[in-house]
């Protein structure tokens, strides 16, 4: 008798696209509240403070600052460094599971040659002494460098204030991250400032999930991009048999959750505008789904700094910022491609609602579309 393999579904660019938005609540703006867009989406990059701000706006039907910035000072929310050791804006709950998870990714990117360069500077001694002086009070990095400096002198006193945010997991605490507000970040231990302990215990699988939820289907290479972890080939295996497999169009094997949205690929995108160092266009290896390899090349900057994106039939088309000329604001968009008429109008609306949110006196005639570049 002859045995047939089934081959997986192929998904194209545009349904990886539908499928993908539909979990960043891209397609559709969510009803959900703060805490929970933020579980779903397990957390938002947020090195630049005020940037979750407008990532929860173009995600959310109804969102106010005052909606995160009471979140942040009653501990519900916190920003931490998480995933790829970049800040993340999390739940409470999330972050208590997530750190221990990732930690073996921070360690990492931490590694040996540190520890090579602090010679005679034991992780454990500088654990202890960390959080000795954070449990006597909130520490900004000024006076943990300073510290760390007293107790170690001639040690390279960045590398310590680095390796010692990598060993013990430490909240950003408020007024950072504050609509509106500013200031140096203030440290505190995350077990102190949440009053709970951390999980006893890496979850592996729950990441995965987590995952797929908000930004499947996926490759194990695109979960280990976002996440920083390395070796998830057996924990993805291990869940091979709740999950659904695809392939893309190179032939990659995809994984989802079985009742995960897949909209058809035809599927209307509205425009949509990404904060900055947005977690829909760093969270793949192949981002594709999203951007393309031109705009990538003109996305990712010298320094770093991923600027806002704007979103037309689903993906990156260009950037924008806000610009402060005298005493008004204005709303700057770069496209990287002639737009059409259409196009056009439909950024300039959505680009005005953002504006009304970020600068409540600004007007329509503030969104300058510049020419394309």
């Amino acid at each position: 008798m002859a045995i047939t393999s089934t081959r997986p579904d192929t998904l194209s660019r545009r349904a990886l696209n539908r499928a993908f938005l539909a979990r960043q609540l891209l397609l559709e703006r969510s009803p959900l509240t703060t805490l929970e867009v933020l579980e779903h989406l397990t957390g938002l990059q947020a090195q630049a403070p005020q940037a979750p701000y407008a990532g929860l706006w173009t995600r959310m039907r109804a969102f106010a600052p005052d909606d995160l910035s009471a979140r942040l000072l009653d501990r519900s929310a916190v920003r931490i460094v998480l995933m790829r050791g970049t800040v993340h804006l999390v739940t409470a709950g999330d972050c208590r599971w997530l750190r221990p998870t990732v930690q073996p990714a921070l360690d990492r990117a931490l590694g040996p040659r540190c520890w090579r360069t602090l010679e005679g500077v034991e992780p454990a001694e500088l654990v202890a002494a960390g959080r000795a002086w954070l449990d006597e009070a909130p520490r900004s990095a000024a006076e943990l460098t300073r510290l760390l400096e007293e107790r170690w002198p001639g040690r390279d006193r960045s590398l310590l204030t680095n390796a010692l945010r990598v060993l013990v997991p430490m909240v950003q605490t408020p007024p950072r991250g504050v609509w509106g507000r500013s200031g140096q970040p203030v440290y505190a231990t995350a077990e102190t400032w949440l009053s709970a302990p951390q999980a006893s215990a890496a979850d592996r699988a729950s990441l995965v999930r987590r995952y797929l939820a908000a930004f499947g289907p996926a490759s194990v290479a695109d979960v280990q991009t976002w996440s920083g972890l390395t070796r998830l080939r057996e924990t993805v295996d291990a869940l091979r048999p709740e999950l659904r497999v695809f392939s893309d169009e190179a032939g990659t094997e995809l994984f989802d959750l079985p009742d995960a949205p897949r909209p058809g690929p035809d599927t209307p995108a509205p425009v949509r505008f990404l904060a900055e160092f947005d977690n829909a266009i760093l969270s793949h290896a192949d981002r594709t789904r999203i951007i393309g390899a031109a705009e990538q090349r003109r996305i990712m900057t010298r320094n770093a700094v991923i600027p806002g994106a704007v979103l037309v039939d689903g993906f990156v088309r260009g950037a924008w910022s806000k610009v402060k000329e005298g005493g008004t604001t204005r709303l700057a968009v770069t496209p990287y491609a002639p737009l059409s008429a259409r196009e056009r109008a439909e950024v300039r609306r959505e680009g005005a609602a953002l504006l009304s949110f970020l600068a409540p006196d600004a007007g329509e005639e503030d969104v300058m579309i510049l020419p394309a570049r």
